[in-house]
């Protein structure tokens, strides 16, 4: 080897580099520690929510320490920025992917158009999204196209005052599409700007925000983040702040009379034109047709203060006691839970569980028609609710035509959280200029009227306060709401990013606890000490002090690809630790193809010196090859894969450059350097060898039963597939994961059964131990919000409750309780569009590995045959693992579900199976330069023969790293499965199927056998 002093400078250097980055997370890992034992000295497992007493005094002990320096000018808080990231499934937290709605962006351009085509346009967009893989924008070019004569510039479209400088009314529909998509990606890019900047505030370490594509997709990973309910409202609040004026709560009365009269003439009717109903209902169901408009001149109530206080008052008691509802059901005050005070904004209150009926009756158009001509634009919004209360405020807003606020919160400059003369929690704000000149007016008109200015964000009355000192000058002012500390540094920071220019809706969601984080962590660690401990004990046994030398520089490769993983900031997740193991696994065929081919040319009776160049030169194209096409499929994972699964392609592309360099150049200075005293390095054991030593086997004479073996297990496959098909996870059909701990074993059968109950379709597994289940639902899948996943939330809770431990709260069950080890360890949520797009995605990763393997097999041995072997060996394996998959998902005791993992196990396989196939190609190309005169069968044969101890050993050592995940990783179990029968059927097909098909085609197309030495000289003597 040329410059072995330059090579032991790079390795030394780049080890040592290597060495400091990770030396960043030893720095953290130590003061965590530090933090946790202080945290646990000061609160014992005896003191109530023990838990989260130590999670914040190890915060607070951290934060104390953290400008501090530890060494070389290192602080913690220096050392945290630069530590390996893990990922959620290692450190907990939430990955969410965010759809900012494109029709919500598109209809502000419009100015709310109320134009049909444009409406018609979005509603067939919006149905034709549910199965296409186009952007939303895209597919409503298509709907518009096919409505006739429709423009794009028409004046009540796009050629509004808004756009007038970009769109005119002359334009063609080609003319305004470039145009329209420039300012949809502008309103992304400052949703994602909006997005970055409260996140940045949010208070977690190494955050991850990015675009994906241009689908207006937005992709949040929060590492270690643990309040759900909190990012969730973070993310998806539009901050759409809003100042309007309110009217007092004896302005609104009469016309609450007014109405509940009306619906109980209404609900009347509707009893006396049923009279075969025997039984009512405690609460009258509205059937709107029932509702007569002229019925407005037959109510008359006195509007005065006392009167109209008098009449709810007397109506609350008549709803409380239940004889007077027996005789009298009055639709809306039954459902009032109390009275605002005189002249205050509150006009009512009502209880959560009812507000939805109660803002249904109000906003029915039938009742809005009792309105008066000055209240006919009101708006009726709900209050922010106080801590715990399941009690809601009702406002009444004075709108107007255009439904726009006289002020909104463009104009605020800065918010910060503060406290108020009480000591409340308050978020403080200040405007502009403009936005100044606007508060004045609207507070001195409020002080002169005395009436109240409603502050409401998202459609929520924040607070309505009066202004007792005249009008406010120099733009400040405050929200108050009963926040805690936490929930005003949130809000004050989601004002100073600003509102989102569009609704932000939840479509890909994943929730891991931090307990089950450190499960991962536990479990990942085991079986990597297992496998790498497995295959050192083998190297050595194998090759002797040769394998002792190999073993040296796989260490080396683990620190290289910690050390590079650490440099790049890249991720590490659990598959990306499994992506290291099966990494070192492979690592190890490097230099099992060097050590095999040094003990050929030993055999052939050269010096030890000349055998090891020869070796490691003769050695070189195979090893490259095969890395090459493994590494082509892990690029295709990267580009394809989301979270995780990039995390695994990432650690298999960094773990085969430096295994490559590892074996090559670190494994040759100590092989060089033990020799360079003529001291005999032998490469194998007494037991090893003559291990496969004259081995010959006639591979092609056994072709056929290899293809009919195939075939059946093929066919067997292909059967089950269409008729009980396979396991899709919600990756691919959509819906919510929840894995979920219980205290004692459960059986899955029963409690799947009262899930079906309430959800309707579900599904329960056992995922590890007996006391854990993998839940799935599809309930609602096509439904989003916050409220809906509360919903689903507490429905499973109730139908889980005769498996919890007793006492369990919602709040300890949703949020798993870390005192007690049970409840939702994680959760995921994939919404159908996406679930559509990741299907979609995946086919077209495994045929587009399947395009450039053939290309590249092509490119490097000049034959299609070759090419056609190869790629008919890789659609044989995969067919075999997708067939395994089906006949055996329903009674295997672990989680065989097709997700993105299972595709990423698909790519590895196909990897692994080119990486086989190709060494024995290499092998059968050098054969024919070599051989001139053999057959060849002949040559194919000696090639497999030769090849067969590298194959099998590499075989080896790869099953020993993947059963040792098996075991020890249990959320992995599934996906190691996959490449367990991946690796054993790849084996078998380099051998069975690749070569065999390449050889058959070779026959099959006439190109001529070289003919043996002896044909010659038969046919020179004839």
């Amino acid at each position: 080897m040329q410059n072995k002093g330059l090579v032991r400078i790079f390795a030394i250097l780049f080890g040592a580099v290597c060495i400091y980055q990770l030396s960043y997370t030893y720095i953290t890992y130590t003061k965590e520690k530090e933090a946790e034992a202080y945290a646990q000295q000061k609160y014992a497992e005896t003191v109530e929510n023990y838990s989260k007493l130590r999670e914040i005094a190890e915060r607070e002990y951290l934060d104390s320490i953290g400008k501090e320096e530890i060494f070389a000018s290192i602080s913690y808080n220096d050392a945290k920025s630069k530590e390996l990231n893990k990922g959620l499934d290692l450190k907990g937290g939430i990955n969410v992917i965010l759809q900012i709605s494109v029709k919500d962006i598109l209809k502000g351009l419009a100015n709310n158009s109320k134009d049909p085509s444009f409406n018609q346009a979005l509603l067939a967009t919006d149905e034709l999204q549910k199965n296409s893989q186009n952007t939303y924008i895209e597919d409503f070019f298509i709907e518009f196209e096919k409505i006739p004569d429709a423009q794009l510039a028409s004046p009540d479209i796009f050629a509004n005052k808004n756009l007038s400088d970009d769109i005119t009314y002359d334009m063609t529909n080609d003319q305004v599409r470039p145009i329209l998509r420039k300012k949809i990606d502008e309103s992304v890019t400052s949703a994602f700007e909006v997005l970055r900047k409260r996140i940045d505030k949010f208070g977690v370490t190494q955050p991850n925000i990015q675009r994906l594509g241009e689908s207006g997709r937005i992709l949040v990973e929060l590492p270690g983040a643990k309040d759900v309910d909190r990012v969730k409202s973070l993310l998806q609040s539009t901050a759409q702040l809003e100042f309007w004026d309110v009217f007092k709560s004896e302005e609104i009365l009469p016309f609450l009379f007014a109405a509940n009269n009306v619906l109980k003439e209404a609900a009347d009717e509707t009893k006396t034109s049923k009279p075969e109903v025997k039984e009512e209902t405690d609460e009258a169901i509205l059937d709107s047709t029932q509702l007569d408009s002229t019925q407005v001149e037959t109510v008359q109530v006195d509007s005065t203060k006392t009167d109209a206080d008098s009449a709810i008052e007397d109506l609350l008691e008549d709803a409380e006691d239940s004889t007077v509802v027996e005789e009298q059901v009055n639709p809306l005050f039954d459902l009032i839970a109390g009275q605002g005070g005189q002249g205050g904004p509150v006009i009512v209150s009502v209880a959560k569980k009812n507000a939805d009926q109660f803002m249904s009756y109000l906003n029915d158009p039938k009742v809005r028609a009792l309105l008066p001509l000055e209240q006919r634009y009101v708006k009726f919004a709900w209050g922010k609710p106080a801590k715990d209360s399941e009690i809601l405020d009702l406002y009444a807003i004075k709108g107007n035509r255009d439904n726009t606020p006289e002020l909104s919160g463009g104009v605020i400059t800065d918010a910060t959280q503060a406290y108020d003369q009480t000591n409340n929690v308050v978020v403080s704000m200040q405007m502009d200029g403009k936005g100044a000149k606007k508060w004045e007016e609207m507070t001195e008109r409020a002080y002169n009227q005395r009436s109240q200015i409603a502050i409401v964000l998202d459609d929520v009355v924040y607070s309505a306060p009066g202004v007792s000192r005249g009008k406010i000058s120099g733009g400040r002012s405050e929200i108050s709401g009963d926040f805690t500390i936490e929930e005003g540094q949130d809000l004050a920071n989601v004002l100073r990013a600003g509102k989102l220019p569009a609704s932000a809706d939840i479509i890909q969601s994943e929730i891991v606890g931090p307990s089950l984080g450190q499960e991962a962590i536990d479990s990942g660690i085991m079986s990597f000490a297992i496998a790498l401990g497995l295959i050192l004990i083998w190297m050595i046994f194998y090759y002797g002090k040769a394998g002792a030398f190999a073993d040296v520089a796989l260490v080396v490769n683990i620190l290289f690809i910690f050390g590079v993983l650490a440099g790049l900031k890249a991720v590490l997740t659990l598959p990306g630790i499994a992506g290291i193991v099966l990494t070192i696994g492979m690592s190890v065929d490097a230099n099992v193809l060097i050590f095999e081919r040094i003990r050929e040319e030993l055999a052939k009776g050269k010096s030890q010196v000349d055998a090891i160049r020869d070796g490691f030169n003769n050695a070189l194209s195979s090893i490259l090859d095969a890395n090459i096409t493994t590494g082509l499929t892990g690029l295709i994972l990267l580009v394809i894969g989301t979270g995780p699964i990039k995390g695994f392609a990432t650690t298999l592309l960094i773990g085969i450059l430096t295994s490559l360099f590892t074996a090559i150049f670190v494994t040759r200075l100590f092989i060089d350097g033990y020799g360079k005293n003529g001291k005999e390095l032998a490469f194998s054991t007494g037991a090893t060898k003559n291990l496969f030593k004259n081995v010959n086997i006639d591979f092609l004479k056994k072709r056929k039963i290899a293809y009919v073996i195939s075939g059946i297990i093929i066919l067997a496959g292909i059967g089950s597939l269409f008729t009980q098909s396979l396991d899709y996870g919600v990756d691919f059909v959509g819906g919510r994961t929840y894995t979920v701990r219980f205290a004692k074993d459960v059986v899955p059968t029963e409690v799947e059964k009262d899930l079906v109950a309430v959800f309707e379709s579900a599904q329960a597994k056992t995922l590890g131990a007996n006391n854990q289940l993998k839940i799935t639902t599809k309930y609602k899948v096509n439904e989003t919000g916050e409220g809906i996943d509360t919903e689903i939330t507490n429905k499973l809770y109730e139908a889980l409750k005769p498996y919890l431990t007793e006492g369990l709260t919602y709040d300890e069950f949703a949020n798993g309780s870390d005192d007690k080890q049970v409840g939702i360890m994680s959760s995921m949520k994939v919404g159908p569009t996406i679930a559509d797009d990741i299907k979609q995605a995946a086919f077209w990763s495994v045929l587009g590995s399947l395009i450039v393997v053939f290309l590249y097999i092509l490119f490097r041995f000049r034959r299609w045959q070759f090419s056609l072997g190869a790629v008919a060996a890789v659609f044989h394996d995969v067919l075999v693992v997708l067939g395994v998959f089906s006949l055996t998902w329903k009674f295997m005791p672990f989680n065989m579900e097709i997700d993105q993992a299972f595709i990423a196990a698909i790519l590895t396989v196909i990897g692994y199976s080119l990486n086989d196939t190709v060494v024995v190609f290499d092998r059968i190309r050098e054969f024919f330069k070599e051989h001139t005169g053999r057959s060849l069968d002949a040559n194919v044969n000696g090639a497999l023969n030769s090849t067969l101890s590298r194959t099998l050993n590499t075989s080896l050592t790869t099953l020993l790293v993947l059963v040792a995940i098996f075991i020890f990783a249990v959320p992995l179990r599934g996906f190691m499965f996959s490449l367990i029968i991946g690796v054993l059927i790849g084996t078998y097909s380099s051998l069975f199927i690749a070569t065999p098909i390449m050889r058959d085609s070779v026959k099959r197309v006439g190109l001529k056998e070289e003919k043996t030495k002896e044909e010659q000289e038969v046919a020179t003597a004839k």
